[in-house]
């Protein structure tokens, strides 16, 4: 007799209105990549975390006529009107399920004319007040078994809730009452109304088992050396059950728990899995990104290269037993954590098929492993870096560096990052950038100074955050968006703030902005996507993402200037369908009519080419998506900010008129 898992595993489905049968098995050797059955089933469309569609409805020749088909407003979910809807929602068989508002309500909606369906409303009062992470997070999951339809969701207030996908009822059998509180049963104990954990992911579930991480405050100022650690949990579909545990910060006896020293691995915290996970059902796999230790800028009171910090961890999917790890960063300093869905994909490689995960990063590297055994594709070397001279502090003296693909965005600050649009706006920026310390790569953050240097500058805030990429399947590109900007990170005394010792902040008097006259210290491109051949480990090209800000294009000092569109800032959010590269722009700006804007745009997935843009009233807050119903192609996707003049987020669905189908 064969496992569910198994069952499931055979798909039989009707295509649009076509009446052809799709039969469809995952073998134990494959990895489901794309959206199955022209549904949208997971947050990165399938478990595997592609953001691929197989969809080809709406392709080049057409994108430019797609019309808003419905929005659907989040204005009146919760006491206030969110504005940054993160949400990528799902789509199953006619149905849109997604989080929305303030309080993070569950939505079911008619995937067709955006009709609310159902609304889920839980109220945590102080508890979700508390919570570290707010408003409605990134989505939720959905698992069936025949006619056994569920959704799960993660709450503010740290519980997890599963729901009858027909009626948005909770389902009795799990938890208690369809509740699991995720600060129980965590080998820890965790005040119930602790402002330190949370989680604004969602739910993967591979088989039978659900897989909960761990979000904490930002880093940058912790109240204590002392913190609730993020661990990772697997619990049982059915009833709620934990199944396992995976200790993030080992405990004695673990593997791992050397690069604790002077017993650090009892007190230190954080180390969660707050971005989302991939999970490859045929190989018993999870892969879990994990984020840096207490302290984001500051790590003294942890001595150690601190596994599982900054990682991606492969544990098994119905023990949690690690497989294997890579450790990105040792002892990380930087913020540089774990934030975006691992990749999984089979590509060929020197004539041969193999099983990879990709992992785009804030560093801008994108590391890339044979998945099943945890080796580099290509080699990963330990390169020595510099050692810096805070108090206390404690370095490692070599870093990872990947041979190939080469990074994707800059990585280090030096006079050739600088703006350059003219001599002078340089030589104010060489002024500027006098009373910081330079450098490549993982160079070390600064005590502050009032004579200098203030800070250490870095590109932390390029690369990949939460965003991640995507992949196509059957070219095994990645493309993967990314921001361009400068962070200056500084640190002082924690004094009586925090038992740390350092903490993020500027000494008296050395205070500055990073901008010349109101523009980007860097230079553009200010955001891009880049196309990644995983086949070669190569960049294919790059393209500035998004139109010049209003503050670039109107600024005086550059007028008659012809400069290049720069993009908008913030990583693109992509999605790959059979033929196009589609991405919303993070920002807005001011169109001749004086309509505010932002661009839903298209690209040629081989060259980078402009395919066509729409107009969205507001920033994509969201990723894209893509599904089918009816022989019709939709794409949606959340935006949020000021519509109609007042602060709201919304989804915005798209497709062809009727004239311009063809079956």
């Amino acid at each position: 007799m064969l496992p569910p898992w198994i069952k499931r595993s055979f798909e039989v489905a009707q295509i649009g209105t076509m009446g052809v049968l799709l039969i469809l098995f995952v073998s134990p050797g494959t990895t489901q990549v794309g959206s199955l059955n022209w549904n949208w089933v997971s947050y990165g469309a399938d478990r595997a975390n592609t953001r691929y569609s197989p969809l080809n409805q709406i392709d080049a020749s057409n994108f430019s006529k797609l019309e808003l088909a419905w929005t659907f407003s989040t204005a009146n979910l919760g006491p206030t009107p969110e504005t940054n809807l993160e949400s990528t929602p799902l789509e199953i068989d006619g149905v849109l399920y997604s989080t929305a508002g303030d309080r993070r309500d569950v939505v079911a909606l008619n995937a067709t004319t955006g009709e609310l369906l159902w609304v889920h409303r839980e109220d945590e009062g102080k508890r979700a007040e508390v919570s570290p992470r707010r408003l409605s997070g990134r989505g939720l999951a959905y698992w069936a078994d025949h006619d056994d339809k569920r959704i799960v969701y993660f709450t503010q207030g740290y519980r997890m809730i599963e729901l009858n996908a027909n009626t948005g009822n909770r389902i009795p059998s799990f938890g208690v009452n369809g509740v699991v509180d995720l600060k129980q049963d965590d080998d820890q104990e965790i005040d119930p109304l602790s402002k330190e954990i949370g989680i604004h992911a969602t739910p993967a579930i591979g088989r039978d088992t659900i897989v909960v991480g761990a979000a904490h405050r930002p880093g940058g100022v912790p109240t204590s050396k002392t913190n609730v650690k993020g661990y990772v949990r697997g619990y049982d579909v059915h009833t709620g059950r934990r199944k396992w545990i995976f200790h993030t910060v080992p405990k004695p006896g673990e593997f791992g728990f050397d690069t604790w020293l002077n017993d650090s691995w009892s007190y230190t915290g954080n180390t969660g899995a707050w971005g989302e996970t991939s999970i490859d059902e045929a190989r018993g796999l999870v892969y879990i990104g994990v984020e840096e230790p207490t302290g984001d800028f500051y790590g003294g009171p942890r001595p150690g290269n601190n596994l599982f910090g900054e990682s991606l961890v492969a544990v098994d999917l119905e023990t949690g037993q690690r497989r294997w790890h890579y450790q990105y960063v040792h002892h990380g300093i930087w913020d540089h954590d774990n934030p975006s869905p691992p990749i999984l994909a089979d590509v060929e490689i020197k004539g041969k098929r193999v099983p990879v995960v990709a992992q785009a990063s804030k560093q801008a590297f994108l590391y890339v492993f044979n998945r099943e055994s945890g080796k580099p594709i290509w080699p990963i070397e330990e390169r020595p870096v510099e050692k810096g001279d805070v108090p206390g502090e404690w370095y490692s003296p070599t870093q990872p560096f990947p041979t190939a693909p080469p990074a994707y965005e800059n990585q280090g600050v030096d006079e050739s990052v600088l703006i350059d649009f003219t001599p002078a706006l340089h030589k104010e920026a060489l002024e500027i950038v006098k009373h910081y310390k330079m450098g490549p790569i993982f160079t070390p953050p600064v005590v502050s100074k009032a004579e200098g240097p203030w800070a250490t500058l870095v590109a932390s805030l390029s690369g990949s955050n939460w965003m991640g990429g995507s992949i196509d399947p059957e070219t095994g590109i990645v493309y993967v968006g990314s921001s361009r900007s400068i962070l200056g990170i500084g640190l002082v005394p924690s004094g009586t703030r925090s038992d740390v010792g350092y903490i993020s902040g500027r000494a008296p008097g050395a205070q500055g902005s990073l901008s010349v006259e109101g523009l980007p210290l860097v230079k553009p491109p200010y955001s891009q996507i880049s196309a990644i051949d995983l086949k070669t480990g190569t960049i294919l090209w790059h393209v500035a993402h998004g139109d010049t800000p209003d503050n670039v294009r109107n600024h005086p000092a550059l007028k008659g200037l012809n400069i290049p569109r720069t993009g908008h800032g913030g990583a693109a959010i992509t999605l790959v369908t059979k033929t196009l590269l589609i991405a919303g722009e993070k920002g807005t700006i001011t169109l001749p009519d004086g309509r505010t804007a932002a661009m839903l745009r298209a690209y040629n997935k081989a060259t980078g080419r402009d395919i066509g843009a729409l107009y969205m009233p507001a920033q994509a807050t969201g990723g894209p998506m893509t599904y089918m119903v009816n022989g019709v192609q939709y794409i949606v996707i959340a935006v949020g900010g000021k519509i109609n003049g007042a602060p709201q987020a919304q989804f915005l669905a798209f497709r062809l008129p009727n004239s311009e189908i063809r079956n």
